[in-house]
């Protein structure tokens, strides 16, 4: 059987959903929070926001773009790979959705400073109080994004190696974007229980991941509709 027979569309719109989502996140994190967030100073990260509010709930727009994306694409992505092992697929695609709306809840704190600061000072809450707790939800939202890596690199291993079964893409490519998910998976869980072991080891492991999964997006876009010139495997239903 042609994995991707009658599906093409949807193997190009999964692979653009993704990059997009992944553009999305770049927005949000590597633009908008990397200019206004300064950590470890609530004070500075407060004057900031509110100096510059429309830029903060741009990247909350990119934020809430990326999840849309990544709901789409996990939609696409357990079409495409359900005749490889619909099981496995269902499994990945329930577990990518437990790691989308964990993202989803760190917006809510991500949206806190805004209340905060808009207003501030509120009655019994000081501007120094305010700030920290401009800090505090900021470094909360980290950690909520943290358990969600954690799902969203498993997902990334299980989609890695339904790719790697299917027989109708570069093995490499379901490798890599196993490798990489494996990766970011136990990166995250290890910065979750010893969090002094986080920060550059956690950058190195999410741009892994994050290389793995362009690769994969890029082959779904401009090659998942040419026939492969290695054989297909048969259908499994595990």
């Amino acid at each position: 059987m042609r994995l991707f027979a009658g599906m093409e569309g949807k193997a190009r719109l999964a692979g653009l959903f993704i990059l997009g989502g992944m553009a999305a996140r770049a927005v949000g994190d590597a633009v908008v929070r990397a200019a206004l967030v300064v950590p470890g100073s609530g004070r500075e990260t407060a004057r900031n926001i509110g100096d510059f509010p429309w830029v903060y709930r741009a990247g909350e727009a990119a934020d809430l773009a990326m999840i849309c994306a990544m709901l789409v694409a996990t939609a696409l992505l357990y079409a495409l790979f359900a005749p490889v092992g619909r099981h496995l697929a269902r499994v990945a695609a329930l577990i990518s959705i437990t790691g989308i709306a964990t993202l989803a809840a760190s917006g809510v704190l991500a949206m806190a400073p805004l209340v905060l600061l808009d207003g501030a000072p509120h009655a019994g809450i000081s501007m120094a109080e305010s700030h920290s707790l401009v800090e505090l939800a900021l470094v909360l939202r980290d950690q909520v994004q943290g358990v969600a890596r954690v799902f969203l690199g498993l997902y990334l291993l299980l989609i890695g190696l339904l790719a790697f079964r299917s027989g109708r893409m570069p093995r490499a490519v379901g490798i890599g974007l196993a490798l990489g998910g494996l990766i970011q998976m136990i990166a995250r869980t290890v910065a979750l229980i010893v969090p002094d072991m986080a920060g550059a080891v956690v950058i190195q492991a999410d741009i892994v991941s994050l290389l793995a999964e362009a690769v994969f997006a890029l082959w779904l876009v401009i090659f998942a509709a040419r026939p492969p010139s290695f054989p297909a495997r048969s259908e499994a239903d595990s």
